[in-house]
């Protein structure tokens, strides 16, 4: 592929990434991006978890943990629990407030997904999710030979 074609390819993602975003912020009604849904999002999977090993899992920095966790727990979308044996120990838990804010930011990026691709037919919409898979294995490939 052509050098100019690859960055024709990369501006045109981060202009749809931006509609999307701009689109997904208008109708969220919480003062988030999407790295702090992130962290909601893994904490209702995996439940409770110190912020180091949440940093580590989803790949931020520990200063953007604390960022993030500080305005979660601003937010009343997590709290912090304390172990019992060891104060020191501090883990992070979604709220109930966060479980609702993290099902309402699920549904905006559903629906503003939805409205993306409602221009693609079907056969666009196989090709298209063809690329996402070979690109995909493409990032796993890498992945596993950086692992040796």
């Amino acid at each position: 592929m052509k050098q100019t074609n690859i960055f024709k390819l990369i501006h045109a993602i981060e202009q749809m990434n931006n509609e999307n975003i701009i689109q997904f912020t208008k109708e969220f009604h919480y003062p988030l991006g999407i790295s702090p849904i992130l962290v909601l999002a893994e904490l209702q999977t995996k439940g409770p978890q110190k912020q180091v090993e949440l940093a580590d899992t989803i790949g931020y920095t520990k200063g953007a943990m604390t960022h993030i966790a500080t305005k979660l727990v601003h937010l009343e979308l997590i709290e912090k629990t304390y172990d019992e044996s060891d104060k020191r120990a501090v883990q992070l838990e979604i709220t109930t407030k966060g479980s609702k804010a993290l099902k309402e930011a699920q549904a905006i990026g559903k629906k503003v997904f939805i409205e993306l691709f409602e221009v693609l037919s079907e056969e666009e919409i196989e090709q298209y999710l063809n690329i996402q898979e070979k690109l995909m294995k493409g990032i796993q490939a890498r992945k596993n030979k950086n692992k040796f």
